[in-house]
This record gives structure tokens, sequence and C-alpha cells, in this order.
């Protein structure tokens, strides 16, 4: 075939993706996700240093794992918010890459309606549902306290969040990247201001402990949401905007909500089933004979999350181009799309868990406020850590693309069935030894990241996953 019959082949994205090189297009739509996540990760690094420093000795400890459990909470109840989410990226970048603006923006107005539901159902499970969890987490006294403050506040961002969680979705699936950075810089700035307000400022403004750090939260995605809504409440009328505010996309579209619920509702039973996982998972550290075991897991989870900021940025702009790709005909340019960002994941994520063998305790010193005993526990977890980069880079990349493309319930059946032999099952044998440790936990799920990226390759290349209905 010639160059120019392959030319012909290759279709041409719609708005700034347009003639662009694939690897230019990667840059485009990866750049603001990654100085987003960048963001993110500092507001995280911030919320442990404030809290870290609050209190000192036993104090300490329980701060920490309160805090460790309200991350964990947090992260959780933001992920089954963005099934909706998910549902919504696949939906408008097949819309996108149909030139169907019509349906882009339906997509995104019903998307944010179902995001406000799936908020409201985590804020409502959060609000009744905390206390329970705290008991069989079997944490200190002092610090149930502290995780009861927290999730209690954090519980009301939940409706902001999944709203917003939705718009920025459906603006990354439309190939701009940019808007959903600066609402998200929004967020981030607002919570990181208050939240140190919160706490350390004077009366009756500060004293509010992890409550304050909580409400930070609240406020920065109320913040978020507002300023996504005033952007595209602007572009009303522009034409160069495929995505806007339009009275008759704010409708009630039934066969466009069932679009996007028949992609989210495998994507939410995945994510119901992983959290319950990951509940026996940090339930079981919580539970080991080390003090403090809780929080140093936290501080570990917040280093290797630098390599989370590459890899989801690079994942999801994988994930639009392989739904625009998918909705212009051409799944020759959607594979070349996710292979290319597989192998520059694996180089990315990999480089960086060199750098967290090399600087292990200067990157868990700088969280862990001079705790020697926290340095003691979360040092060993991030070598291996670093050993598992490559295998979490796979499945970051591929997850995330099959999702893109609306093989949800081939990502659920999969994923969960791994998860759960050795999260669960072989996390449980090793328990019942009597000999586990916080590294052989992390060493159980470093291996789960493994057998999941082998199979997950397998998937790819059989390729029915580009055959999906949204």
């Amino acid at each position: 075939m010639s160059e120019s019959d392959s030319a012909k082949r290759t279709p041409i994205l719609a708005g700034k993706l347009g003639g662009l090189s694939l690897s230019k297009q990667v840059v485009v739509l990866a750049v603001w996700p990654l100085l987003e996540n960048a963001m993110t990760f500092l507001v995280g690094v911030t919320d442990i240093m404030v809290s870290s420093r609050m209190a000192e000795g036993e104090a300490r400890v329980a701060i920490l794992d309160a805090m460790g459990l309200g991350g964990y909470v947090g992260w959780f109840f933001n992920i089954l918010q963005g099934a909706v989410a998910i549902g919504v990226m696949a939906l408008v970048s097949r819309a996108v890459g149909a030139r169907d603006g019509q349906l882009a923006r339906r997509g995104m107005c019903q998307g944010l309606y179902l995001g406000i539901l799936a908020g409201i159902g985590s804020l409502l499970l959060l609000y009744f549902g905390s206390g329970l969890l705290i008991e069989k987490m079997q944490l200190s006294p002092e610090a149930s306290r502290h995780a009861a403050d927290y999730l209690g506040v954090l519980a009301w961002s939940g409706p902001f969040s999944g709203a917003m969680m939705a718009l920025n979705s459906a603006l990354r699936g439309s190939g701009d990247t940019r808007t959903p950075f600066f609402s998200m810089i929004v967020v981030n700035v607002v919570n990181l201001c208050l939240s140190i307000l919160f706490v350390y400022g004077p009366g009756p403004w500060g004293g509010h402990g992890v409550a304050g750090i909580a409400l930070g939260t609240v406020c920065g995605w109320i913040a978020g949401l507002t300023s996504v809504s005033i952007v595209l409440a602007m572009r009303k009328g522009a034409a160069d905007h495929v995505l806007r505010w339009s009275r008759e996309a704010l409708g009630f579209h039934r066969d466009v909500t069932k679009r996007i619920v028949r992609v989210g509702i495998p994507q939410s039973m995945e994510v119901a089933g992983m959290w319950m996982i990951h509940y026996f998972g940090i339930q079981t550290i919580s539970q080991l004979p080390l003090h403090g075991a809780l929080g140093a897991h936290m501080i570990a989870i917040r280093v290797e999350s630098m390599s989370f900021m590459p890899g989801f940025a690079i994942a999801t702009a994988a994930a639009a181009l392989t739904g625009q790709y998918l909705g212009a005909g051409s799944k020759e340019m959607a594979i070349r799309a996710v292979r290319f960002c597989w192998k520059l994941n694996i180089a990315v994520m990999s480089f960086l868990g060199l750098c967290f063998v090399l600087f292990r305790e200067q990157l868990v010193g700088i969280l862990a406020g001079g705790s020697e005993e926290h340095l003691h526990m979360a040092t060993p977890l991030l070598i291996v850590c670093a050993f598992s980069q490559p295998a979490f880079a796979t499945c970051i990349l591929l997850k995330t693309t099959m999702r893109g493309a609306g093989a949800t319930p081939l990502v659920m059946k999969w994923a969960f069935s791994i998860m759960c032999f050795f999260r669960i099952g072989v996390l449980m044998y090793a328990q019942s030894t009597g000999h586990l440790t916080l590294v052989g936990v992390w060493t159980i799920f470093a291996i789960d990241l493994t057998v999941q990226a082998l199979v997950f390759s397998w998937l790819h290349f059989r390729g029915t996953w580009l055959n999906a209905r949204v």
C-alpha cells in the first residue's frame, strides 16, 4: 500500500487534534492531565504533611492512621462516581469522532445528572456507613474519632465531585484536556488554602483538626464545579467548541442516558467490588502487629502516586484517542494509539520506580514529618513498588483504554476475578500463617498487578474489546 493510500485510510480527527501526528496528539491530550495530576499530588502531599505535623508521638500516629483510612475511602468513592465519568467519556469521544456534536452535548448533560445522583449515593453511603466502617478497622479510640470527624465532613463533597468529574470526563473525551486542568487547579488551590486555614488559622476559622482538612476539600469541589460550569456557559454559540451548555441538551434524553448507564454499570460494579477488596486489604494492614502500619502504608501510597501522575495522564490521552478513532471507524488507528501510549507508559513509570528506590528515604522523610517509626516501615514498600511499575503501567493503560472503548464488562470480569484471588484469597492465607508483614502485603499486591498485566495484555491482542457497543 502506498503512503497516499495509507493517508486516505487514516481518519482526520475533529478539532485541535485534526492533522496532528499520533505522538503530537498524545502530547496535546496528556500534558494537561499530567499537570492536573501533579497539582492533585501536591495537595495530597500537603494534607499528609499538615496532618503529620498536627501532633507528636501517639497522637500523630492516631491522626495518620485516620487520614490513611480517610484517604482510601475518599479515593474509592471518587472512583465510584468515576463510573459515570467512564460512560460519559466513551459516549462523547465516539460522538466527537463521528462529528455528532449534538450527541456529544447530550452525553455531557445527561452525564451531569448521573454524576450528581452518583455523588448523592456516595454521600448517603459514607455519611451513614462510616461508623460501621471505622468499627471494623479496629483503630485506636483516638484514631477512630479523627476518622469519624474527617469522613463525616468529606461525605458532603459527593454531589459536587460527582457532577464535576462527569463534566471533566466529557471535555477530555472531546479532546479538551486544558479546561479540566484549570478547573482542577481551582479545586486544589481552594482545598489547599482553606484546609490550612481551617486547621491553623485564627478562631473561629481555625482549630478544626482533620475535619478542617475535609471541609477544605468540600469547598474545593464546589469552587471547581462552579468554574467549569462558567466556562461552558461562556462558550454559548461558539462554533469552535463542541461541548457547551445547550437548552436542548439539558433536557432529559432517555436513550443517551441508557447508553451511558450501559457502560457505567459494569464499571460501578467493578469499582464496588474493588473497594471491598481494597477495604479488606487495609483492614488486614490495620490489624498487623505493627504500631502505625496503616499510616506508613498511606505514606508509601502517596509517594507511589508520583508514578500515577504521568501514568493516568498518558492513559487518559490513549482512552480519548481510542474512542475518537473508533467513532471515526478506524480500529487500526485506535490500536496504534494504544500501543504507542503503552510503550511510553512503561518507560516513564519504570524510570520513576527507579527514583523511588534511589531516593526512598528522602521521599518518605518529607511526608513522615521526622517520624523514624514511619520512615522504617514505609521505605521498604517503595522497593516492592519499584519492581511492580511496568506491570502497573500496563494495567493502567490497557484497562483505561478498554473502558474508554466501552468494554467495561470485560475489564470488570477479569480485574475483579484476579483481585479476589490474590487480594482476598492469598492475603487471607498469608494472614492465617501468623507471619504476614506489611512488606508481605505489598508483595502480594505486586504479584496481583503482574498477573493482571499479563491477562490484559492477552485481552488487548485478542482484540474483542474493539467491538464493544456504546
